[in-house]
């Protein structure tokens, strides 16, 4: 199948080649194919073929299926076969031969990629073809010759044309017909069941060896075939011919449509405006509270019911959104857990991104979403699922969610979808392999989602949401560490700088100790009136009110009087009420003080005790004399004990109780690094990552961006001309250039070119690299290094060593 694929990719023209590659971005991920038959072996992976079934409308399905029930279908044969005209099987056949699943042959039978074949074992719950039974071990030629005779054909010729004319006979309909004229009674009942409801069914198996019956009948004159005893199973030209000339398989050209309804575009841009803004600024006020008090993790996993219900109560967010945003932040690695705190706290990405401008800001949790392999909002039974727990449906979830916005993106401008039923009836023919009654089961969450992001508003996309839609699965996949692509699109980019462009960036202030934001507020604003005042509501506007608990609050923090108050200069006209109440605040702040205490150190000698608070090499344990006879120390017991034993003092600790005890010094353990904790349970070690702290999230780095498809298919077409004058050349080549190495090694880099192979190498030098996808260039290999991420050339002379890699 593979060769078929290469023929036909070797004629291909640079236009045609290049959409191919556009349609089928695996192909030309790092790292990208430099020969067409390296392509072709892409192209035919079985993964990578059923993830692209996965994104093709139901046509591309339902032809792909039909013709495999065919023997050497043609464009021509498979519209008939469908019922359908030639033009309307077309544009989708092109389709498929646009993703490299399907290629025309020479005499324009349709050939299909090895995975598809894979992906229905049974098309059109049709058997296997006769020739497999025919051609199998278990049919001797005496059997062949007998059947043959009781279908009243020549005996004689070898196995070859004698299958040939068994398979003319039972694929003929008029034959069939004429054959079943002598049929015992209740053979046509029986092989009705097996052609409607097979090609496999529970039999008898009796019933085969005794003269008479239906079941032997069949099974004599090739009708019925037993892989076992209790089973037997109906040849597929058979079935077709008993299905009857007006039995045609489904085939839906056109796509359902949605019902619509008129919607106000500037009402449902406003509304975007109103959401985007309050999500960024809810997602900032949820890490600061976990900043605050770490999220713990019930034993089972997942975040618990009244952990959600506290965090919501604390930011001021109702429990759907608290669960969407908890989910997103923690794909989007803006939340981890933590050992220490035990529990779910900030990363150092959140310190970065809070810093950001607000539309990257927004973009990061958009893409977290159209990443996440979970749906927050989904009931099972009336209840929600655990937040952050695991979830069975995986990456069918995010599946649903592009195909139902990919959906919704089609619909005319200015209109809305009006019926659920038929809008899940045009996302099952766009996307026919997602289960239904799943989708149905997470549609009305996923567009529940939507309306909280910003992306849908009165049951129409907004244009954040067609942007996003644009991307289709260009987001990656949700435990990828490279930021993919979605948060840097300039599309998406553009849409939200205008959702944020309402944002409010000032207050007004009133003598009632209130502050008024009239629109949605920017993150910084909001958090700012949060630190110091008490929001009272939400919404077109937002009202915040200063108390003397805000303002003591904010002074707990680290504020001074004039500092607050500056600050709020910057965003508002500070009344009087508003000035007197700060600094009066201000003037009973730190009456009363408390002090944190690592330890206390007690001598009934002062003069000793003053020796120690002087000693110069103990400053760093910040001790103070309380007493004469009593001394604290900043530092906790452990580390004050080992620093006066250090510099030549005799300390004991003392219990709680006041009696001596000796504890043995345990070794540290080794730091752990902090955890990100996946939905699903899924974990990962974030000093796994080179070059990170243990505190710090993975590198969010764009990863080396794939060759432009076009320019790319044009160099392959190029390496196709060149290649045929290349052949022979290699073992030469390497031979005469890499000297250094022994004859085997020689001939495992001659693979690494010819086929592609992986290898690590040595240079001269004491550098090593791991190589794969080689070609020759002179007296160098340009190979894909996978340390670099990058194609590299290899001086051939200094390669020292070349070993096997797996």
């Amino acid at each position: 199948m593979e060769d078929h694929l290469l023929g036909w990719l070797r004629k291909l023209d640079e236009e045609r080649l290049g959409r191919i590659l556009a349609n089928r971005p695996d192909a030309i991920a790092a790292p990208w194919p430099r020969r067409l038959d390296t392509l072709a072996q892409r192209l035919g992976n079985g993964f990578a073929v059923m993830e692209t079934l996965r994104g093709l409308p139901l046509p591309c399905l339902q032809l792909a299926e039909a013709a495999l029930a065919m023997t050497r279908p043609t464009p021509e044969t498979l519209a008939r076969f469908v019922d359908a005209r030639p033009e309307d099987v077309t544009p989708w056949l092109e389709h498929l031969y646009d993703h490299a699943l399907a290629w025309p042959g020479d005499d324009g039978v349709i050939h299909l990629a090895e995975g598809v074949t894979r992906y229905w074992s049974a098309p059109l719950s049709l058997g296997e073809p006769l020739d497999h039974y025919l051609n199998s071990w278990s049919i001797s030629n005496d059997a062949l010759h007998a059947l043959a005779r009781a279908l009243g054909l020549p005996a004689h010729g070898n196995k070859r044309r004698m299958i040939a004319r068994v398979i003319d006979t039972l694929g003929d309909l008029a034959h069939v017909k004429a054959l079943m004229r002598n049929a015992p009674e209740g053979t046509v009942a029986l092989l009705d069941r097996f052609a409607w409801e097979g090609p496999a069914l529970d039999v008898d198996g009796g019933r085969f060896v005794v003269p008479g019956t239906p079941e032997k009948w069949c099974a004599d004159h090739g009708l019925l075939f037993r892989p076992s005893w209790h089973v037997a199973e109906i040849p597929r030209e058979v079935a077709i011919c008993l299905r009857g000339p007006a039995y045609h398989p489904a085939y839906r050209p056109e796509a359902p449509e949605v019902a619509t309804i008129p919607v106000d575009p500037e009402e449902v841009d406003h509304l975007m405006t109103l959401a985007a803004p309050h999500v960024v600024e809810r997602c900032a006020a949820l890490l600061d509270n976990t900043s605050k008090t770490p999220l713990p993790l019930l034993k089972t996993g997942g975040v618990g019911v009244r952990e959600v219900r506290r965090v919501a109560k604390e930011t001021g967010c109702d429990e759907d959104e608290t669960r969407l945003l908890l989910e997103v932040c923690t794909v989007a690695r803006l939340l981890a857990w933590d050992e220490p705190s035990g529990g779910m706290i900030p990363t150092e990405r959140f310190d970065r991104w809070r810093l950001d401008e607000g539309s990257a800001r927004l973009r990061v949790l958009l893409a977290a979403w159209w990443r996440m392999e979970r749906s927050s909002l989904r009931k099972i039974d009336g209840k929600y699922g655990t937040v952050l727990g695991d979830d069975p449906a995986g990456s069918a979830l995010a599946r649903i969610r592009r195909a139902v916005l990919s959906v919704l993106a089609h619909l005319p401008a200015g209109t809305a979808f009006a019926d659920r039923d038929s809008l899940m009836s045009s996302v099952h023919w766009h996307a026919p392999l997602i289960d239904v009654p799943l989708l149905r089961e997470c549609a009305p969450a996923v567009l529940d989602e939507a309306r909280l992001l910003g992306l849908l508003a009165n049951n129409a996309l907004t244009d954040l949401g067609r942007a996003l839609a644009g991307l289709g699965a260009k987001a990656g996949d949700e435990n990828d560490d490279a930021v993919p692509v979605v948060e840097h699109d300039p599309v998406l980019a553009e849409a939200a700088t205008r959702a944020l462009a309402s944002v409010r960036r000032s207050a007004l202030f009133g003598p009632d100790l209130t502050a008024v934001v009239t629109g949605p507020p920017s993150a910084e604003l909001a958090a700012l009136l949060d630190r110091t005042a008490e929001r009272e509501s939400r919404g077109a506007a937002s009202v915040w009110r200063f108390t003397t608990e805000s303002v003591r609050r904010a002074l707990d923090r680290g504020y001074e009087a004039d500092d607050l108050l500056d600050e709020l200069a910057t965003v508002g006209t500070i009344p009087q009420p508003l000035e007197y109440l700060v600094r009066d605040t201000a003037r009973r702040h730190g009456e009363v003080t408390v002090s944190t205490v690592g330890c206390v150190v007690q001598a009934p000698d002062p003069a000793l005790l003053a020796e120690i608070a002087a000693h110069r090499r103990l400053g760093r344990l910040g001790l103070r004399l309380l007493a004469p006879t009593v001394l604290v120390s900043g530092a906790p017991a452990d580390r004050t004990l080992a620093a006066l034993r250090e510099v030549g003092y005799s300390p004991v600790p003392v219990s709680d109780t006041g009696e001596i005890t000796i504890h043995r010094v345990r070794s540290e353990e080794p730091a752990n690094g902090k955890l990100i904790l996946l939905p699903g349970g899924q974990v990962a070690e974030l000093s796994e990552f080179p070059g990170l702290t243990e505190l710090e999230a993975p590198a969010h780095m764009l990863a080396e961006p794939a060759p432009d498809p076009y320019e790319h298919a044009r160099r392959l077409v190029a390496a196709g001309r060149s290649e045929d004058a290349k052949n022979g050349r290699t073992w030469a080549i390497i031979g005469r250039m890499a000297t250094r190495l022994p004859t085997a090694q020689q001939s495992l880099l001659g693979f690494v070119v010819d086929r592609g192979v992986r290898a690590g190498i040595t240079l001269t030098d004491g550098l090593t690299a791991t190589i794969s996808h080689g070609e020759l260039k002179g007296a160098a290999l340009d190979a894909w290094c996978e340390e670099a991420g990058d194609y590299l050339e290899f001086p051939l002379a200094e390669i020292v060593e070349v070993r096997g890699a797996y």
